[in-house]
């Protein structure tokens, strides 16, 4: 018998029962994109839940950044963190922007504000923070630096769907904040994205925008691009909202289990629930102490593996260390020591909402038992 895979990440499903009739509403209407009634629906489902005034569905979570530089007019340079997923950096390079980065938080993940100002040149016109694995980035003193030096500010909350701070959507901060609905997200529509802005001029500017520019039948006001979702995973993301927090709370049940296993097992470390903080549970990363845990990083994500535990390493390497990005003046690694860090030593566990708790547990002990703490490294 094969053994049974965990696998870092399972996607959030709608039941079937409950999408055939929507399917088949969709069959009967004939309009199957270009803000059909499902993307009318799920646009203000969304801006209900999330707690914003204005959304913008997109096809993609990597367009809405792309689309946000082009709103904004943003051009030059923007700061901009190395710990992330390589879409953040690269719609910066699609707009011809030139990226800064910036060293990041260790207790968060997230980019230093003590090092943002640091960075900033005649030439810099933005900043593009992530709310990294979902933790919230310390908004408001990248605002108060935005606001000293007449910056933009647009944050890529790609894992942060649902995230609050004392009651408020993180989603308020900046002048937009784009979404991600992949289907490795706690909320999915298979594929897709979002952004959301401040007011309704902002909204049909980038309606425009994703439409390839059109502002009517016969109008182009802008060289816009395709960035449109479908009416089948519009009503798909419908049905997901009636499942999401279900789903949040049994990632919640998997955040404790790790933390209280885990917890006092030397050179293992995680991040804990930030205070007055609504967290999704996007993801579960620990990092390895080589010399505490007696084993690298590597080593014990190669003995995950062959135990069939397939954590993965996000992010690892740095955005800053890729072909396109590694000869950039702030892609040195004396710039980034925290992120080289950290990127060196994360590994991301099993986390989703169909994990049993005997799965979490095998995972636990796995860690518990590769611990060496007398290695001899000589």
């Amino acid at each position: 018998m094969k053994n049974k895979q965990i696998t870092v990440t399972a996607p959030l499903l709608p039941p079937l029962e409950e999408f055939i009739p929507l399917l088949e509403d969709i069959w009967k209407r004939k309009w199957l994109t270009n803000n059909g009634h499902y993307h009318q629906k799920l646009e203000k489902a969304l801006a209900d839940y999330l707690k914003v005034p204005y959304i913008s569905l997109f096809t993609n979570g990597t367009l809405p950044i792309m689309v946000a530089l082009q709103a904004l007019r943003i051009t030059g340079e923007v700061i901009t963190t190395p710990y992330s997923f390589v879409a953040t950096t690269h719609s910066l390079w699609w707009n011809g922007i030139k990226p800064v980065f910036v060293d990041i938080d260790p207790t968060t993940g997230n980019l230093d504000p003590d090092k943002i100002e640091a960075a900033i040149t005649s030439k810099t016109t933005a900043i593009l923070p992530v709310h990294v694995y979902g933790n919230p980035c310390d908004t408001e003193k990248i605002q108060a630096i935005a606001d000293t030096y007449g910056l933009k500010v647009i944050y890529d909350a790609a894992h942060a769907f649902g995230v609050e701070v004392d009651g408020k959507s993180i989603m308020e901060a900046g002048d937009m904040c784009t979404l991600s609905f992949h289907a490795t997200k706690t909320y999915n529509t298979i594929e897709g994205g979002a952004l959301v802005c401040r007011d309704e001029a902002t909204k049909k500017q980038i309606d425009c925008l994703k439409n390839f520019g059109f502002s009517g039948e016969t109008t182009v006001i802008a060289p816009g691009i395709n960035g449109k979702m479908d009416e089948v995973r519009s009503a798909y993301g419908l049905l997901e909202l009636k499942h999401v927090d279900n789903a949040i709370a049994k990632r919640r049940e998997v955040a404790e289990t790790y933390r209280k296993e885990l917890n006092g097992v030397e050179g293992i470390s995680f991040y804990i629930d930030m205070p007055n903080v609504r967290h999704n549970y996007s993801y579960f990363p620990i990092f390895v102490d080589e010399m505490k845990y007696g084993q690298s990083r590597d080593e014990l994500y190669f003995k995950m593996r062959e135990n069939y535990v397939l954590g993965r390493r996000y992010f690892y390497p740095l955005i800053s260390e890729f072909a396109t990005y590694k000869n950039l003046p702030s892609s040195t690694k004396s710039n980034l020591p925290t992120a080289h860090k950290v990127a060196d030593s994360v590994i991301c566990l099993p986390m989703h909402h169909e994990m049993a708790n005997i799965d979490v547990l095998q995972i636990c002990n796995l860690i518990k038992n590769n611990y060496q703490p007398h290695r001899n490294w000589n």
